[in-house]
């Protein structure tokens, strides 16, 4: 526990830095700067990420100890506060990056930050339900809830940001990647093959809970190829075909009809690459559908515990994956879009804009 005095100055630093502007990075930039990992610009990029995390891990810091309703007060959101606390401590702290050896140092040290924050979506789910639970459940929320709503949406969205750009340059220094592999971003990702490798996990948790899955059929143009982070489109299609297969399953389970397939389509636009998944899995209804992006209404129970010794992932989750879903779709410019007919089912239109061309700044 750090005494008194050092507690105060850590709390000094971190309003400091906190009201430090963000540099945003543009992806198009990423690309170009990833695309030659020399000795020279891992050194840059890690002097600008010993200078940049610190705000940006700050400014969550900050506003995880101003939340509404007493969430700032929960224990999961204490132990989520003071992981954001110690690696502003880590960062802030490090020796200035002069040479190779410092920045390989740095790099470990950025990697282990990762490490710790794994754990941080289950522990806000757990935090959230633990507010839940003081305020009598969903009937019992005050007005304004919605500001937790907002909160998290902004928390979640610079969590994405932070793990971007660790995860970019920690993933520089792959000493043989694949070809067309630029860090974190690919830039000619199948997405037909990602709609198939997703898929292929989505079901094998099916199959494990219920005994047996849906099939999945895909449909696209099989040589269709866009830049995008692999890992985000992977995360994003997971989680919506594990939806789809639990309606599906759950629907037919004890039916003697044959269970349909999900279908997922992949159409290349001029814009956008879109991906639908539909299911007939009895939909949902109207007055729900507005809560499916929220995080105040989840009916999952047990998020996995904050220390790892969780049983994996389970086809209820905790209830973030689609919120969260299309943050990642929107971090690049996307979106996702749920349309819902009940007594049928449901179709989830995945908008991935091409990375290329993109001159935003990210988040």
């Amino acid at each position: 526990m750090a005494s008194e005095p050092v507690a105060r100055a850590v709390a000094e630093e971190v309003a400091r830095w906190g009201g430090m502007r963000q540099t945003g990075v543009t992806l198009r930039y990423m690309m170009e700067f990833g695309a030659r990992p020399t000795e020279r610009n891992l050194l840059r990029s890690a002097q600008f990420l010993r200078k940049e995390l610190p705000i940006r891990i700050a400014r969550r810091a900050l506003d995880l100890d101003s939340l509404p309703f007493g969430l700032s007060t929960k224990p999961a959101i204490l132990k989520v506060r003071d992981w954001y606390l110690d690696s502003f401590r880590d960062i802030r702290y490090f020796p200035e990056v002069r040479n190779r050896d410092d920045e390989l140092a740095f790099t470990e040290m950025i990697k282990m930050i990762r490490v710790r924050h794994t754990n941080v979506v289950p522990a806000m789910a757990l935090g959230v339900q633990q507010l839940k639970k003081d305020l009598g459940g969903t009937k019992g929320f005050p007005p304004g809830i919605d500001e937790i709503h907002q909160f998290l949406d902004r928390f979640y969205m610079s969590r994405i940001g932070i793990r971007m750009l660790i995860g970019q340059h920690v993933a520089l220094h792959e000493p043989d990647p694949e070809p067309g592999v630029i860090g974190l971003i690919s830039t000619r990702l199948s997405p037909m093959l990602a709609a198939q490798h997703a898929s292929e996990d989505a079901r094998a948790i099916c199959m494990r809970e219920y005994g047996s899955a849906p099939d999945v059929n895909i449909y696209g143009d099989p040589n269709l190829t866009f830049p995008y982070v692999k890992p985000h489109l992977h995360l994003m299609m997971f989680e919506l075909v594990k939806n789809s297969l639990r309606a599906v399953q759950e629907r037919y389970m004890n039916s003697d009809k044959h269970a349909p397939p999900v279908r997922i389509i992949v159409a290349d636009g001029a814009e956008d690459v879109t991906i639908k998944i539909s299911d007939e899995g009895g939909g949902i209804p109207r007055s729900g559908l507005s809560r499916i992006f929220t995080y105040l209404y989840s009916t999952a129970e047990n998020p996995p515990d904050l220390d790892g010794h969780n049983e994996g992932v389970t086809m209820a989750g905790y209830g973030y994956g689609i919120p969260i879903s299309r943050l990642y779709a929107r971090y690049f410019g996307g979106d996702l879009q749920i349309i819902s007919m009940e007594g049928y089912g449901t179709d989830a239109y995945l908008h991935l804009s091409r990375l290329g061309d993109s001159e935003e700044p990210l988040h």
